[in-house]
């Protein structure tokens, strides 16, 4: 799981697609992700996926900040969920969602993005709400953590 953080800024420079950087009082963290921007990728999400690797996770990405709620259905896995700011800073995370629940999880309202990770990784790193994520897909003039930004 250490190789989840790392220290050294060999990754430090690049800000690409089909990665995610989070970075808070803990520490930092990269995952290799999927990206769901389109309602059909959204839809889809996770289900199905009998496993993931612990570096990976899927980014949810909406047209504009809005109110979104997630659920489990036909999801074989736990997973964490990360809801995410404009600028990129997690409002609020809901940890171990529970395989095959239809109980709504609601992400609270201005909602741009939701990464989703194997369950327990936001414990295991503490990951929490003030936490922020770099990707190049958010608005870079107003990211809390710009990808231009080596910090």
């Amino acid at each position: 799981m250490g190789a989840l953080l790392l220290s050294a800024p060999v990754w430090a420079d690049a800000c690409e697609p089909d990665h995610v950087d989070l970075r808070g009082d803990w520490g930092k963290a990269r995952f290799m992700v999927e990206i769901a921007d389109d309602p059909g990728e959204r839809a889809q999400g996770l289900m199905h996926r009998e496993s993931m690797p612990m570096s990976h996770g899927m980014l949810f990405l909406f047209e504009t900040p809005q109110s979104v709620s997630f659920w489990m259905k036909n999801t074989l896995i736990p997973l964490d969920m990360l809801f995410l700011t404009a600028d990129g800073t997690v409002a609020r995370v809901h940890r171990n969602a529970i395989p095959h629940d239809i109980s709504p999880i609601p992400g609270g309202s201005d909602i741009l993005a939701v990464l989703e990770v194997n369950g327990g990784i936001a414990e295991r790193f503490g990951i929490s709400k003030g936490t922020v994520m770099r990707h190049p897909m958010l608005d870079q003039s107003i990211a809390a953590w710009p990808c231009a930004t080596t910090e």
